[in-house]
């Protein structure tokens, strides 16, 4: 079985549900971060954006191996994603060449056009990876058997989770994996690692365990608190 996550920028899939990511690769799924943008227009003074676009491709790829998985990343400039057809197409080319199962990517609103881009990307892909009239490099078509929706600080208009996963046993690696990202831990905008970690703290109260990440199916379906995703047991 294999989970993917795909982010707008380095950072945001791993911040978002890093934890879920980490807790399924250690019972044995195969786990990708696959990063649209490296983020790099928020760069430091004393980088340039290319230069903080490199740093971000290093950061990233050791945030993945802390939580057990691989990163992938897109040759795309960060606060310049339009939705096209060309890279609905790239996206839905990796989609049947990597073959996930399931996919969890950004809530459908956002503050930042980017993360907005990025799901419909996705719902897109998802169906032209599918469908076997679509040539994409000569592969074989692929389904996704799910797409979800994490929680994000800046994708909270109508986000509403249904979906509760405990990981604690996987909070520690979660933390770490955010240390690697100089963002999180030197933003002066936004206290990510005080945020994510207070997150998790405040949504495992909600779940009665000590750590927990949040997924948002479509709308109407009942609240599952558990330690997996539903659909998607560990054993």
């Amino acid at each position: 079985m294999h989970l993917m996550i795909v982010g707008a920028h380095c950072g945001d899939g791993e911040i978002q549900a890093g934890a879920i990511a980490h807790k399924y690769a250690q019972a044995g799924y195969k786990v990708t971060f696959l990063h649209l943008t490296a983020g790099e227009k928020g760069a430091p003074p004393h980088l340039s954006a290319e230069d903080y676009r490199q740093l971000k491709i290093r950061e990233a790829e050791k945030a993945a191996s802390i939580l057990g998985g691989t990163s992938i990343m897109l040759d795309h400039r960060d606060a310049e994603l339009t939705f096209n057809e060309e890279l609905v197409k790239e996206v839905a080319t990796i989609f049947r060449r990597e073959k996930p199962d399931f996919v969890i990517t950004h809530w459908v609103n956002s503050m930042h056009p980017d993360h907005r881009i990025c799901q419909l990307v996705v719902q897109d892909a998802w169906l032209k990876a599918a469908l076997p009239g679509f040539d994409l490099d000569g592969l074989p078509p692929h389904g996704l058997k799910r797409v979800f929706h994490s929680e994000n600080w800046e994708d909270m208009d109508g986000y509403e989770p249904d979906i509760y996963v405990d990981v604690t046993d996987s909070f520690d690696a979660y933390l770490e994996a955010l240390s690697s990202y100089w963002f999180i831990m030197n933003s002066t905008s936004f206290r990510y690692y005080d945020y994510y970690k207070a997150l998790g703290t405040m949504r495992g109260c909600l779940a009665r365990t000590t750590y927990a990440q949040t997924l948002q199916n479509s709308k109407g379906l009942h609240v599952r608190k558990e330690g997996y995703i539903p659909g998607f047991p560990l054993a």
